[in-house]
């Protein structure tokens, strides 16, 4: 299947790391399907790419949440599980059976008081560039507000 998303996730190490992107910035496919292989499930391709481009980047995959590595991908809830909040109150997944889908729609449970899941109405491409973005330009906008 070609490639969709690598190109503009290799773009986030530059636009906020301010350095090049590097090949020990990602996971090599080969690498990627002797860790995605154990899973009885599909995991879509947006969240494969995103390993590939970013995945071995700690100042990305641990910015702020914990994007879960390749091999600790879990259904839990009827979700796929992929993302933790910085004080585990929040995760991250999408629908079970949208897995095949390439950019699948991004779901998040509260882990406070009554678990639920919530849609977040953008696909994992989406959430991930407005997610970096909100991440590394909250400082700005904390400025902006001290104006």
């Amino acid at each position: 299947m070609p490639e969709m998303f690598v190109d503009k996730f290799r773009a986030l190490v530059p636009k906020y790391l301010g350095r090049k992107w590097s090949e020990e910035d990602g996971i090599s496919y080969d690498e990627l399907e002797g860790l995605l292989g154990e899973h009885k499930f599909q995991v879509p391709q947006a969240l494969v790419e995103f390993y590939h481009a970013l995945g071995g980047c700690e100042d990305l995959m641990e910015a702020h949440d914990f994007f879960w590595d390749p091999d600790e991908l879990e259904i839990e809830d009827g979700f796929l599980l992929f993302l933790d909040e910085m004080d585990e109150e929040a995760n991250w997944g999408f629908r079970t059976e949208h897995l095949a889908v390439p950019d699948p729609i991004v779901w998040i449970r509260t882990n406070t008081g009554k678990q639920r899941w919530q849609s977040e109405e953008s696909t994992f491409s989406e959430f991930v560039f407005d997610m970096f973005d909100w991440v590394f330009n909250d400082d700005e906008n904390d400025d902006d507000l001290q104006d």
